[in-house]
């Protein structure tokens, strides 16, 4: 039978690392490293419920992806129940998705009910929760996951009287290899100027929870059900979230909001969606997928009237290929940069070096296939062209005219299905998707440069 076998968490002051244990069917999926989380303040008074959560939020939709059960200790009660109710969702939206059920020994429930607020309760298994060290009356009650781009913004606009705490994770697109060192500490230095000029708290999560993951293997078996890669397409809601559980119970946060990629009306199979994020809980702290209800250019709107009452020199980051700025080239700077203008910003006042001559590259690199488009950009992109159309709003200049003129016209299907994946990775994917796990470990290298007295927590197949 397949499984996944977790450790009991281990916690060194800020650390929390906890062993993971496939069976060896399901070995090729891990790298063997321990998972590790480090958070900016202490964890040792958090209960091992709570600290099991980041671990099962990542390997959850792995042990669902092939039938597999997952084994723990202790678990917190809320979470269980998320846990059930995310599977649901993301066996629906993803067929390939089999399910499975998680087993513990010890299921921790609040007395009052598994949703209170923070206070003072008892385990299921007659042990005390420790609620003394969770909360100062310094703290925020509600936190945002903030890289400072277009929704992480707009989501702390909709929500700065509750002057949220930021968090900024360090461990999916900033990795934790040496390499990203730089990239770490310029974001982390951006966060904190923004968090510093409103009174705002921070906290910085770093993981190697991708990296304990075999992501590559992942992608080799998985990536031809889905548009984007395995953590964008089925884990990165639930995981992210659920990395900042600890954080969370030691500040007293009791609303977690994930800024919405998408909105209303796009039914894309991607792993951050209302249907999943609003389901993620756990005792004191309920997450909430915020601002779908507004498109990107809606999101901008919202961000050009903050900027015109209350943060003129505010500048965003949301570039493809550098954190230090916006390169001003990529796909997503462009984007932005229309965006801004049909929102009434100059794109150069808020970190777009956006002139009229760039309406003819971004033009030329659409039509030659430049970048690598997924569906999520298609839908981008017909929002900008349907504010185009309903605003009577007048082009700046000749050459947004003629831009915005050949947009009113263009295939955006035809831009998106151009792109695609080489051949020569496609088919290293399937090789790797047949190999033994013998054959993969030793090719592994080369591929990645190119049960007693358990409490059943039913999470339905």
């Amino acid at each position: 039978m397949s499984s996944i076998t977790l450790d009991r968490p281990t916690v060194s002051g800020s650390t929390l690392a906890c062993e993971v244990h496939p069976s060896s069917d399901l070995q090729r999926f891990f790298t063997g490293e321990p998972i590790t989380v480090n958070y900016d303040r202490s964890i040792e008074s958090v209960p091992d419920g709570i600290l099991v959560v980041p671990i099962l939020a990542q390997v959850c939709p792995v042990a669902w992806a092939n039938g597999a059960d997952v084994y723990v200790e202790t678990v917190d009660g809320s979470f269980a129940h998320a846990l059930a109710a995310v599977q649901e969702s993301l066996c629906g939206m993803h067929d390939f998705l089999e399910g499975g059920e998680l087993y513990a020994r010890r299921v921790h429930e609040r007395s009052g009910g598994s949703d209170d607020v923070p206070g003072t309760g008892t385990g299921t298994d007659g042990s005390d929760t420790d609620d003394s060290a969770r909360t100062s009356d310094d703290d925020s009650d509600s936190a945002l996951l903030f890289t400072g781009g277009v929704d992480s913004t707009c989501s702390y606009v909709r929500h700065r009287e509750e002057e949220p705490t930021l968090v900024s994770l360090r461990g999916w697109t900033i990795t934790p290899d040496p390499a990203d060192d730089e990239d770490w500490e310029t974001l982390r230095e951006r966060v904190s100027t923004f968090a510093d000029e409103r009174d705002l708290d921070t906290a910085f999560i770093e993981t190697n929870a991708l990296s304990a993951l075999d992501h590559a293997m992942l992608l080799a078996h998985y990536k031809r059900y889905v548009d984007g890669g395995w953590y964008s397409s089925v884990g990165h809601g639930l995981g992210l979230l659920g990395l900042c559980a600890p954080m969370a119970y030691t500040r007293g946060i009791e609303d977690l909001y994930v800024a919405a990629t998408h909105w209303d009306g796009i039914d894309l199979e991607w792993g951050s969606r209302p249907d999943i994020d609003d389901h993620v809980r756990w005792t004191g702290t309920q997450c909430h997928h915020d601002a779908y209800d507004l498109t990107r250019q809606e999101r901008l709107d919202l961000i050009a009237d903050y900027v015109e009452r209350e943060a003129a020199d505010l500048e965003l980051q949301t570039c493809n290929t550098r954190l230090d700025g916006n390169c001003g080239q990529c796909e997503k700077c462009y984007r932005t940069a229309v965006g801004l203008r049909l929102s009434g910003l100059d794109p150069q006042a808020h970190g777009y070096p956006f002139t009229d001559a760039d309406y003819r590259d971004l033009r030329r690199a659409l039509e030659n296939g430049a970048w690598v488009l997924g569906q999520d950009e298609r839908y981008m992109w017909a929002d900008i062209r349907r504010r185009v159309r309903e605003t009577d709003r007048e082009p700046e200049s000749a050459a947004e005219r003629e831009f915005f003129a050949w947009l009113e016209t263009a295939s955006l299907d035809e831009l998106v299905s151009e792109s695609g994946p080489p051949l020569s990775h496609r088919v290293l994917r399937a090789g790797a998707r047949n190999a033994p796990a013998s054959v993969y470990n030793t090719a592994y290298p080369v591929w990645k440069t190119m049960k007693t007295g358990l409490h059943r927590v039913r999470l339905g197949r």
